[in-house]
């Protein structure tokens, strides 16, 4: 029986400590591959704790890959590399996958394709008290150049958001700031070298290919399957470099397990020129437990370069994104591009490190994923009371600005798309995402719900049914 001492947990809820305590026991192989693990009744009367404790607890775990489901069997372990094994991980089948998504234009009832986050979730007025408040300060630092990396308030903060609610642990020093995430990404490819060859997810989202496009770099689309890109494909591709959203995949949402993420962290070692780049695209908003665990944390060999953005969690104008660089590639990176000077004004760094620091960033957050909460659940009720609920699957949707919708229909994308448009209705599909001809993902639609209107959803749902042809 699992024992832990539930009172050793200090500031972590219930549930991350349970967590924490089966994972780590998984990854030393106390708890080996197929084993069996005690059903959450069992198990949370043995520790004394609520069902509800265990049960979140083992959801994060087969989230991340740890363990797996068998119907009315129970929880097993996944067949995981132990920390300090240098067995390489064995392939696995992939699964099923999905993809794709775009548009058109016309009178919009509603738009089901635009996934940018509400404006007025923003908190101006505390925004503003904290320009306020830095400008009222008079510090000449406000008029001077900011350092190349963005000057050293914000990268701490960062840095200390990163440990706190990531369990990354950086130093400042390894944080680079710049304005959106595109302008990171041409530095990676000025980092790494335009002789390297970028292996990207497909489906995906296809702006990451128009930059690596206009820097006149290779690169090359990996089909995913279930548990995003697999390692032999990658291999097989020769890429020098992956790009990959391990933790939310858009548009597919799936999450790659810790299995997949051993996979592809052995392939990068395996070359001294190989690096992840790990878009850790909204990862924040992740409503069923806490955020997934990042490829870089797990990293050992100094080959993921972590990048993230404020504009998903703040505003989509708040042109203010980072990445996190392995300690290997600071002193390549000073020496190639330490001129370069940070593109984020200085002032507007220093109003969003205080906001770091001093907590309104975690409460921002938090207020965002109870708004977002409610607005999925809201929509999802609208489908399952509808005419055509019975047509339709829902998948992926414990996170993000979006979810799936599977449909049974014998008419194609691009007759679903136009059907939906001609009743006001703006929809993607997977399909649309696709970079290469295939039927394996028709009949996928992509539900962009951040920008719906809770009181068109019956309505909506009406015209959507008439896509059917169910009324």
């Amino acid at each position: 029986m699992l024992t832990y001492n539930m009172e050793e947990r200090k500031t972590a809820s219930m549930y991350d400590y349970l967590y924490s305590c089966i994972k780590a026991d998984i990854r030393s192989g106390k708890l080996s591959s197929g084993e069996k693990l005690p059903s959450k009744r069992t198990l949370s009367q043995h520790l004394k704790v609520s069902v509800i404790t265990v049960q979140n607890a083992y959801a994060l775990l087969e989230d991340e890959g740890y363990i797996y489901a068998v119907q009315k069997k129970g929880y097993f372990v996944s067949r995981v590399e132990t920390v300090g094994s240098k067995e390489k991980p064995r392939q696995k089948s992939p699964k099923a996958s999905a993809v794709s998504s775009e548009s058109t234009n016309e009178e919009i009832f509603l738009d089901l394709v635009n996934n940018r986050t509400e404006s007025s979730l923003f908190p101006f007025s505390v925004w503003s008290r904290l320009m306020r408040l830095v400008l009222s300060e008079g510090d000449r630092s406000l008029l001077a150049l900011s350092p190349n990396g963005g000057i050293k308030e914000l990268r701490a903060a960062i840095a200390g958001y990163l440990y706190s609610f990531r369990g990354m642990d950086v130093s400042p020093e390894q944080i680079i700031v710049g304005a959106g995430t595109e302008y990171l990404y041409d530095l990676i490819i000025k980092l790494l070298g335009r002789d390297k060859v970028f292996a990207l997810e497909n489906p995906g989202y296809s702006k990451i290919a128009k930059i690596y496009s206009t820097n006149d770099v290779s690169y090359k689309y990996l089909d995913i399957d279930g548990n995003g890109i697999p390692a032999d494909k990658l291999t097989e591709s020769r890429a020098d470099v992956v790009h990959i959203s391990p933790s939310h995949h858009y548009p597919t949402g799936i999450i790659t397990p810790i299995s997949r993420r051993q996979e592809l962290l052995y392939w990068a070692g395996e070359g001294s020129s190989r690096y992840i780049i790990e878009d850790d695209y909204d990862s924040e908003l992740r409503f069923a437990a806490r955020p997934i665990d990042t490829m870089f944390g797990i990293d050992t060999c100094g080959k993921v370069i972590y990048v993230n953005t404020f504009s998903k969690t703040l505003c989509p104008s708040m042109r203010i994104s980072y990445m996190v660089l392995p300690e290997k590639l600071l002193e390549t990176f000073r020496k190639k591009l330490g001129f370069y000077a940070c593109t984020v004004p200085v002032f507007e760094q220093y109003t969003l490190a205080k906001f770091i620091s001093e907590g309104y960033f975690e409460k921002h957050i938090s207020r965002m994923k109870n708004h977002y909460r409610t607005l999925r659940d809201c929509t999802i009720s609208a489908i399952e009371s509808s005419a055509f609920a019975s047509k339709v699957t829902i998948r992926e949707e414990k996170a993000g600005l979006h979810f799936l919708l599977h449909a049974d229909t014998r008419f194609s994308d691009a007759e679903l798309k136009e059907k939906a448009l001609s009743r006001g209705i703006r929809i993607s599909c997977l399909s649309d995402y696709l970079m290469s001809e295939s039927k394996l993902y028709d009949g996928n639609i992509v539900i962009n719900y951040s920008g719906i209107d809770v009181s068109k959803l019956r309505q909506a749902a009406e015209r959507i049914s008439e896509v059917f042809g169910l009324v």
